[in-house]
């Protein structure tokens, strides 16, 4: 059973040299709030295996792209799935947890995503354009991204790699949930400046988009970013779905937004250390 303060070990890496975002300013102002219900300590990602027995559960937070600790990402996740320890997001995620496939199940499958394949014969599924993203499936925040022709693609197109068409989209924008409640979001309204954000009020054709891939990918507890774009048809396609360690952007919130975040975050580990534990007594 968890203690009556319940402890938590809080994975960050502060130091990751995030373009536009400032892991440790959002991690220190978010623990600090956590705190007021939680006994916390946070850990580097690498460390997080050999400290997580002493900690009712551990939260996966701003601690980069997996690539850049793998080793100790795939120790810790088969310690945590072996001993069955909380991890919050839990580990059964089916986004940006389990790499880049999803993108490809979710074109076949009808959903409004980007459209993207990964090998040559299937490129003549993917829709005309002038220029084509290649960027490998394990890759994150834009590692080895390339911009290409269409002449290039048969060549690269190799089965590690996914391709989409470019798309002159007019914005970004992102939705920001906890567990299944949407909270806030927010929309970069110059697409060079991916990071720069403004408040944005979704309309319900919006949330309903939005709340497809929530639906689809099944978390019970955690937080969850979907990314999309605004394509020149109007619509909104998948860009990204989340699901790891979503940067939050908590600083382009007011503080109004932010407490009704952190109160939301809250109740959602309150409620995800109860089931763990009822999970626990179970016989």
């Amino acid at each position: 059973m968890p203690s009556a303060r319940p402890r938590i070990l809080y994975v960050t890496d502060p130091a990751y040299p995030a373009r536009g975002r400032r892991y440790g300013d959002e991690d220190i102002a978010l623990t600090a709030r956590l705190r007021e219900d939680f006994t916390l300590a946070l850990c580097h990602p690498r460390d997080a295996a050999a400290l997580m027995d002493a900690f009712d559960a551990v939260v996966v937070r701003n601690s980069g792209p997996v690539l850049a600790h793998q080793d100790a990402y795939d120790d810790f996740r088969t310690r945590a799935l072996a001993r069955s320890t909380p991890v919050y997001n839990p580990l059964d995620g089916r986004g940006d947890m389990a790499g880049k496939q999803y993108l490809l199940d979710l074109t076949a499958a009808g959903y409004p995503v980007i459209p993207t394949v990964d090998r040559p014969e299937d490129l003549h599924l993917l829709p005309g354009a002038d220029r084509y993203v290649v960027k490998p499936k394990l890759g994150a925040d834009s590692i080895g991204l390339r911009t290409v022709t269409a002449g290039e693609l048969p060549a690269l197109a190799d089965g590690t790699v996914l391709v989409q068409p470019h798309i002159a989209f007019a914005y970004e924008v992102s939705f920001y949930f906890v567990d299944h409640d949407f909270q806030y979001a927010l929309h970069a309204p110059d697409p060079e400046r991916r990071w720069l954000l403004r408040p944005y009020e979704p309309t319900r054709a919006d949330l309903e988009f939005a709340r497809r891939f929530i639906d689809w990918n099944g978390l019970d507890h955690g937080i969850q970013r979907v990314d999309a774009c605004r394509a020149p048809d109007g619509g909104l396609l998948l860009v990204e779905l989340e699901d790891l360690n979503p940067y939050l952007s908590l600083d382009a919130l007011d503080d109004a937004g932010r407490d009704a975040f952190v109160a939301a975050l809250k109740a959602s580990l309150h409620r995800f250390l109860a089931a763990a534990a009822t999970e626990r007594a179970a016989p």
